[in-house]
């Protein structure tokens, strides 16, 4: 079974995943949604970390380390970032992380993901623009979108003809010239959310 949901949150994403496992669904892999196996249902404890690796070799002694302390790595690689882990030893630690930093640095790695995200598309953006690519002034006005002549000074059936007719092919045009600027906004919104949940979660102090 797959399931498409995106999180910004860890503690959401961990929350609902262990809900999934009392339901009977084991969570296998994320890729493009999250794979799930039906199972037993069980009161899992899964965990996210969000770190990548250059050589193959680190990725490997960092997920030893985990299952030396009881905890099993689900799914992720060196390059994905997100990496999950279920405890598999009842004896093994509590938590992954061991302290209030290590569990709050994810968050600013994760900002730190958005943020190159959106400062690589912006360059692109402009060159497009420049080139005259994308018509930044058809992004303010939708109305150069549509190419018939004289369609806006048409009236009544021709009007709605041609409108009707051109504006599957506007809507395409428009949605291609859109779609870098609303990517680059989303990811600095995504940037901005995780770098307040580092903030946050500095802040939090599970012994109190």
């Amino acid at each position: 079974m797959r399931k498409f949901k995106f999180f910004t949150n860890f503690d959401k994403e961990e929350k609902w995943l262990n809900e999934m496992a009392k339901q009977g669904y084991q969570f296998k892999k994320k890729s493009i949604g999250y794979e799930f196996q039906p199972s037993k249902p069980e009161n899992a404890a899964i965990k996210i970390d969000y770190r990548t690796f250059k050589k193959k070799a680190d990725f490997e002694d960092y997920c030893a380390l985990f299952e030396d302390s009881g905890w099993k790595h689900i799914t992720g690689t060196k390059s994905s970032g997100y990496q999950y882990f279920q405890k598999a030893d009842e004896n093994g630690s509590e938590d992954i992380f061991s302290d209030v930093d290590s569990k709050a640095v994810r968050y600013k790695r994760l900002s730190e993901m958005w943020s190159s995200l959106a400062t690589s598309f912006i360059p692109i953006f402009v060159v497009l623009i420049s080139t005259d690519s994308i018509d930044a002034a058809a992004l303010l006005n939708p109305k150069l979108l549509y190419y018939t002549p004289g369609l806006w000074e048409k009236t009544g059936e021709a009007f709605w003809r041609s409108f009707l007719f051109e504006t599957p092919f506007a809507f395409f045009r428009g949605f291609f010239w859109m779609l870098l600027p609303i990517m680059i906004v989303l990811y600095l919104i995504f940037a901005f959310k995780a770098n307040k949940q580092y903030k946050q979660t500095q802040e939090d102090n599970p012994m109190e």
